[in-house]
């Protein structure tokens, strides 16, 4: 396995929990506190909360995950291309 099939694998990962963290929070009555919310919550919002302190919600709607991702995926493209095949 070369190191840029696991920066992708990762990265694939990560924006699946990302999305994943996104549609459940439509639902208002899942509880955050409780597993296993309660570990994807405390994966994503580290990611998040510098994008959420730059981007303020516009009209409700929170654009912070969507810019997350795009991030992620340049920096690993970025990485990609610097390391070995």
């Amino acid at each position: 396995m070369s190191p840029s099939s696991i920066i992708i694998g990762f990265v694939q990962a990560l924006q699946m929990v990302i999305l994943l963290w996104c549609l459940l929070s439509w639902f208002p009555n899942i509880r955050w506190y409780e597993q296993p919310w309660r570990t994807l919550d405390n994966i994503v919002k580290p990611i998040m909360a510098p994008f959420r302190k730059i981007i303020p919600p516009l009209g409700g709607i929170d654009l912070s995950p969507m810019v997350a991702m795009l991030v992620i995926q340049f920096v690993a493209a970025g990485l990609v291309q610097v390391l070995p095949p």
